[in-house]
């Protein structure tokens, strides 16, 4: 495999601190293949998730909500190719349903396409927030058996491309 072969996999859930991981990744890896994944959920599982509790089997599942919920991402996914295509990337979407956890779903996916980097953001959080909600970025450096590239909140300055 040639570095320009390299396939390199972002997070992407349209907030800015995903961006500023796109924007990185351009910055260093310019002309390499690139697929953005966004994570959706289910009404039931966001609800579930939200209140701390497993979805239980059986429960009747709003299916237009939930083909919403799966164009609203897929419109999110299409802004995070563009922004990639924009900084140089050779970018291609992909959507994922979480079933169980996001960064498990980010993990899955990372391992089925052989990502040979995942790149996320992360939310800035600190404090007693930080403390409450472990983050998405965090659990990904726990558990993927692959590099990664986590981007800080705070982090503004330039990067070098690799050549």
């Amino acid at each position: 495999m040639t570095a320009t072969d390299d396939l390199i996999m972002i997070a992407y859930d349209g907030s800015d601190n995903a961006d500023r991981a796109i924007d990185w990744a351009g910055r260093i890896w310019a002309g390499r293949g690139a697929v953005v994944v966004t994570a959706w959920e289910t009404a039931l599982h966001q609800t579930a998730r939200m209140s701390g509790m497993q979805p239980m089997f059986g429960t009747a599942v709003d299916s237009e909500t939930d083909q919403l919920l799966r164009i609203e991402a897929g419109t999110l996914n299409d802004r995070g190719v563009e922004r990639a295509a924009g900084c140089g990337l050779t970018a291609r979407g992909h959507l994922v349903e979480v079933t169980g956890t996001v960064w498990g779903a980010l993990i899955d996916v990372a391992d089925e396409i052989e990502a040979d980097v995942l790149v996320t953001g992360t939310r800035g959080a600190t404090g007693l927030r930080a403390l409450m909600r472990s983050s998405v970025a965090e659990q990904v450096l726990k558990h993927c058996s692959r590099p990664v590239l986590v981007v800080p909140a705070r982090c503004t300055g330039p990067a070098t491309p690799v050549t």
